[in-house]
């Protein structure tokens, strides 16, 4: 459908995406537990992350790379955004220990 649009989209994400697994590289859950400007840096890019896979969703581009969690990412945004409950940081751990190396090597 949209190549290009797609294309833009997927840059953006793997640049929020490695910038977190850069942040969080070589630390442990305790230590990104008790930071909290790396928590925080963290969070902005699942979020980022979360928003540009809205908009794959807006534009239907999901719908030409089904193989991706697209409504996950774009659920845990909001999740994030309108703190439901609070935010859950062993969640957001776990989404960049294992969501995102996945998440990368589908994107790249």
């Amino acid at each position: 459908m949209n190549d290009g649009k797609f294309d833009q989209i997927r840059r953006k994400m793997l640049e929020h995406i490695r910038h977190t697994m850069e942040y969080c590289g070589n630390v442990t859950e305790e230590e990104f537990l008790s930071n909290r400007m790396l928590q925080e840096a963290c969070i902005f890019n699942v979020l980022q992350v979360g928003e540009l896979a809205a908009k794959v969703i807006e534009y239907h581009l999901d719908q030409e790379h089904p193989e991706m969690m697209w409504r996950q990412m774009r659920g845990m945004r909001n999740r994030i955004v309108h703190d439901y409950e609070g935010i859950r940081l062993g969640i957001v751990w776990d989404t960049i220990q294992h969501d995102f190396p996945d998440l990368l090597r589908k994107l790249q």
